[in-house]
């Protein structure tokens, strides 16, 4: 069965991008490209189109381009820091993955949301101490995160800590002054 070439006048996935002219099965471009408007039959007259939709997809890229570079630049900046639950012994229970790390430099970013399949993980981050991460914004852009990993035990350790020395310090200029606890009010009804 022979093919159908068809402009295409918008990005379709694993076809093409806009100004691209496809060859596709005829009941594909009749079914479902054409009539929804995402490409039109090869013409004399749509290949005078063909003009304007290269100037429109060359703006496209040459803006996208610029955001993931501005992107970029943005989150090389970055220092994150993810708590990862662990035991006492230090074993990890859980880990983080891609989509943690997107949570969180959305939060980072003031809302800018990252595809958490840009994000590049051999395996989800079991242990702890500094990771760098790549992270594909663009074909041509790259961007390297630095992600530190702390452990929950730390994180309560250190907790604690602070918990007992304030609670320390609060203790000693209320026994120096001499203070003393009132008895409670006991009321009758």
């Amino acid at each position: 069965m022979p093919n159908t070439q068809v402009i295409l006048t918008e990005p379709i996935t694993g076809l093409g991008a806009e100004a691209d002219v496809v060859k596709v099965k005829p009941g594909y471009a009749r079914n479902f490209l054409i009539p929804r408007g995402k490409a039109f039959e090869v013409t004399p007259a749509a290949l005078k189109q063909l003009n304007q939709l290269k100037a429109r997809r060359a703006e496209r890229e040459a803006r996208e381009l610029n955001e993931a570079e501005d992107l970029a630049r943005r989150i090389n900046k970055l220092k994150i820091t993810l708590t990862l639950e662990t035991g006492e012994t230090g074993k990890a229970f859980g880990s983080i993955t891609a989509k943690d790390i997107a949570d969180r430099l959305k939060a980072e970013l003031g809302g800018t949301e990252i595809e958490r399949h840009r994000i590049v993980l051999e395996r989800p981050i079991k242990d702890t101490g500094p990771h760098e991460i790549e992270i594909k914004l663009h074909h041509d852009v790259v961007a390297h995160l630095n992600l530190n990993v702390k452990s929950s035990a730390q994180s309560h350790a250190a907790a604690e800590a602070t918990a007992a020395a304030a609670e320390a310090a609060a203790a000693e200029p209320a026994a120096e002054q001499g203070f003393r606890a009132k008895a409670k009010a006991r009321h009758s009804k």
